[in-house]
């Protein structure tokens, strides 16, 4: 098949879009399909071989000055102009622009592709590959009306408030183009349930495909490698409520009252948010490091070093970390949130209401405290992905259901 899988911004280290689009792609090639990424920046890093069509936005997020003010010269169309217009009136237009950009690139090529497959952009530009005769699906990892719901109840204060509904506006659309595409993917039941909720999409009509790792690359550690007693590690790409990591900063402090826990962050604290209030509040700058952006390489390494990983989020569609993790027979403690209990099974973590801090801690105490437990936890983890959760797998299914939506749409594939 020939496939054109789009991505609105695609972060190579750290975040899911990027990752799932790096791998998605390689995998189908080695499959003999053909695949032609395109997205906007940041760009993926991709396999040899696997052609990138890079959808240059006038990227007014990037690092490390974000919300930055172009220069005129870099305007280019009316695209850009609703861009930077939607920015400064406290919106996101990346949704939307990308897939604007998308079909302007793509409509002209239609008869070079079986099938458009978009990462989460949800944006109107796909109803309009649609009307150009391109069969476009999607895949919904979860919807984000629920990272603004859970940023709502954790805001303070009417103006952010208003901050936050309009930042999120684009969930609107987002909502009108999803039961309008010609099929939907979803990577769990959970997420296909809250899509049913909050996208209108019957669970029903979801195809649940979940994603996956590179078990050749997230390994144990060598035979005889041991692990930092003390070392507890956490992969967050968004410094922000729906991910728990206020919870897990308290609950260290109250773990370091009795050890000398460290907490190593994979990702980055927002000056000014949520994460550095917490770090001043409880006293915890010398004993948490955040890596900012890292290889995966320097990530495998830090899980097979670690004693336990945690997942203290408050919602997940999926969870990369928390294969990731156990792929490296690493412990795990979750919380029971949205599908991290179907995707870490019953023997491969420890389990704990999402936002309860004291049951957070006690459970870090009693992993750290008992390295038989941590090396039981991380069999039955490497067990469970070796299993269900390989990136060949995510392709293997992927492709066949691509033929199933081309079969019904009646297009050769």
């Amino acid at each position: 098949m020939r496939i054109a899988l789009l991505s609105y911004r695609s972060k190579p280290h750290s975040g899911g879009q990027g990752i799932y689009v790096s791998a998605l792609s390689r995998e189908l090639q080695e499959l003999g399909h053909r695949v032609e990424v395109v997205s906007g920046q940041p760009y993926p890093e991709l396999a040899d071989g696997v052609p990138t069509t890079r959808l240059p936005s006038l990227d007014l997020y990037r690092e490390p000055d974000p919300f930055r003010t172009p220069h005129l010269r870099e305007f280019r169309d009316l695209v850009d102009v609703a861009e930077w217009a939607t920015m400064c009136t406290a919106g996101f237009p990346e949704p939307l622009t990308f897939s604007l950009r998308a079909a302007r690139l793509l409509r002209p090529r239609a008869a070079e592709f079986d099938l458009v497959h978009d990462n989460q952009s949800l944006g109107y530009g796909l109803l309009a590959l649609q009307r150009a005769g391109l069969p476009t699906v999607a895949t919904v990892h979860h919807p984000v009306a629920i990272d603004r719901d859970l940023e709502l109840a954790a805001a303070a204060g009417w103006r952010r408030r208003a901050t936050l509904r309009r930042w999120y506006a684009f969930t609107r659309m987002q909502a009108r183009v999803a039961p309008r595409l010609d099929a939907l993917t979803t990577v769990s039941a959970s997420s296909a349930a809250d899509i049913e909720t909050h996208l209108g999409v019957p669970a029903r009509d979801l195809e649940i495909v979940p994603v996956g790792i590179d078990p050749a690359v997230f390994t144990p550690p060598p035979e005889g490698t041991p692990r930092d007693p003390d070392s507890i590690v956490v992969t967050t790409s968004a410094d922000v409520p729906l991910k728990g990591l206020v919870h897990l900063l308290e609950a260290l402090a109250k773990i370091r009252t009795e050890r000398e826990a460290r907490l190593t962050v994979v990702g980055t604290a927002r000056p000014g948010g949520p994460a550095q209030a917490a770090l001043d509040r409880l006293g915890l700058a010398d004993a948490v490091r955040f890596t900012g952006p890292v290889p995966q390489s320097e990530i495998v390494s830090l899980l097979q070093r670690a004693a336990v990983v945690a997942v203290p989020s408050l919602y997940e569609g999926f969870s990369l970390p928390a294969i990731e993790a156990m792929a490296c027979a690493t412990a795990l403690v979750t919380t029971d949130a949205g599908a991290l209990p179907e995707v870490v099974g019953s023997h491969a973590g420890v389990r704990v209401p999402a936002g309860d801090v004291d049951q957070l801690a006690g459970a870090l105490r009693l992993v750290l405290d008992h390295p038989a437990l941590q090396a039981q936890l991380g069999r039955a983890g490497r067990s469970r992905v070796l299993e269900s959760y390989t990136w060949r797998s995510t392709a293997e299914k992927t492709a066949a259901w691509y033929t199933d939506v081309l079969d019904r749409k009646g297009r050769p594939c």
